[in-house]
């Protein structure tokens, strides 16, 4: 059974955006922060790129995704390739969990 003395979060809600991305380029063998604009999100918001809704480019992987500012949702991708390559535009499916208050900064 848990402690009551460690700080816990709550997620207010959890909700899907299915917003049109167009990203650029991506040089070989790296991974590149790219910015959209979500209206909406929170800089408190933790957010995952569940998918894409179509064919991937093969040697594109999505290596994290964050909001560093309100209204920016920032996804990191990655180039396992030798060459230059462009990540899909389309429909990419996120999910966004809204936290109830401040995160905690313990973990169990």
């Amino acid at each position: 059974m848990p402690s009551s003395t460690i700080a816990r979060g709550n997620s207010l809600s959890t909700f899907y955006i299915a917003p049109s991305l167009t990203p650029t380029s991506v040089l070989t063998a790296i991974t590149a922060a790219q910015t959209f604009t979500v209206p909406g999100l929170l800089t408190t918001d933790i957010v995952n790129v569940i998918g894409f809704n179509g064919s991937q480019t093969a040697g594109i992987i999505i290596a994290e995704a964050d909001c560093l500012a309100n209204n920016v949702l920032t996804i990191q991708f990655g180039n396992v390739t030798g060459g230059t390559l462009t990540p899909a535009a389309g429909v990419y499916t996120i999910q966004v969990v809204r936290a109830d208050g401040p995160l905690p900064v313990t973990a169990v």
